[in-house]
């Protein structure tokens, strides 16, 4: 999708914000990954503010690179859809992991099982802290191979492969179906035994634990900060950000955002590629100079 404005569609004032919370791909990144020359002026002038910026994505800790030179202050990111906070002080490859909500195995095993059922030729991957394992079926859809290949009931065994390494998520893909087709029916089959959630084009499914979502997770680090929600502002994209988009007090779904993102924020920006992050933060720190 396009932008449809050429600016934000601003939401009514609130109160003062003291956090921003962005998604990376579809959001604050570029198609082409890269974080561009304003965005990064953008964020430095947002922490020099005093408004603390928390990188908030379903990408893994070992993903992070792309935005490792652009943290301040506390250093801190939210990944796999809240089930790891990490700190990105160390730099590329020396990430260290602050809190992780792992999802369990036998709900993991569970959701797969029901899974298997109410949408046959679903194909799965396991994403822990450090490991990365799939099935043999599972096709190369990410940007790394395979540390293990096996069937998912294995990998996830007690005795399995990294046993005693927790698991983030599980990433189911099928096929045929309709990406929001498939998370439907996975939400209704599934039920409260995991959160499933999409941020990919494609049906791929990311699978956590219950109640574990960028919402939750970022109201655990703001509620250490004493942070309200009506003071965060957050960026999304994808059906994975309408939890976080939800519960923030102001919140902008990009130009090119999926329908139930743009249905879910208070807010619009433009899009991606257009820098839309950047041209809202510019605002937000106009308005708290101006204050």
């Amino acid at each position: 999708m396009t932008s449809a404005t050429s600016q934000p569609a601003t939401p009514a004032p609130t109160v003062p914000p003291r956090l921003i919370a962005t998604d990376l791909d579809g959001t604050l990144l570029r198609d082409d990954k890269s974080v561009s020359a304003r965005t990064v002026a953008a964020l430095a002038a947002a922490e020099e503010a005093g408004i603390e910026v928390f990188f908030v994505t379903g990408r893994p800790a070992r993903w992070m690179d792309v935005v490792s030179d652009h943290v301040h202050g506390h250093g801190l990111a939210i990944c796999g859809n809240g089930a790891a906070v990490v700190d990105l002080h160390g730099g590329p490859g020396a990430h260290r992991f602050v809190k992780i909500r792992e999802l369990a195995r036998e709900n993991a095993l569970d959701a797969i099982r029901l899974l298997r059922a109410a949408a046959p030729g679903t194909v799965y991957a396991v994403e822990q802290t450090y490991g990365f394992h799939q099935e043999p079926e599972y096709p190369k859809l990410h940007m790394e191979t395979p540390d293990t290949l096996a069937p998912a009931e294995k990998l996830l065994a007690p005795d399995g492969v990294a046993a005693d390494e927790p698991v983030l998520k599980i990433l189911a893909y099928h096929p045929e179906i309709d990406p929001d087709d498939f998370l439907a029916t996975a939400r209704f089959a599934v039920g409260d035994r995991a959160t499933l959630t999409r941020s990919s084009p494609s049906a791929l499914l990311e699978i956590s634990g219950p109640g574990v979502s960028k919402a939750s997770t970022l109201a655990l680090c703001c509620a250490e900060r004493g942070i309200s929600h009506e003071e965060v502002v957050a960026f999304g994209d994808m059906p994975n950000d309408v939890e976080m988009l939800t519960w923030a007090g102001r919140s902008y779904a990009m130009g090119n955002a999926h329908p139930d993102v743009i249905a879910a924020a208070s807010g619009q920006t433009i899009a991606n590629n257009e820098d839309g992050v950047a041209v809202v933060i510019e605002q937000l720190v106009a308005e708290r100079s101006r204050a």
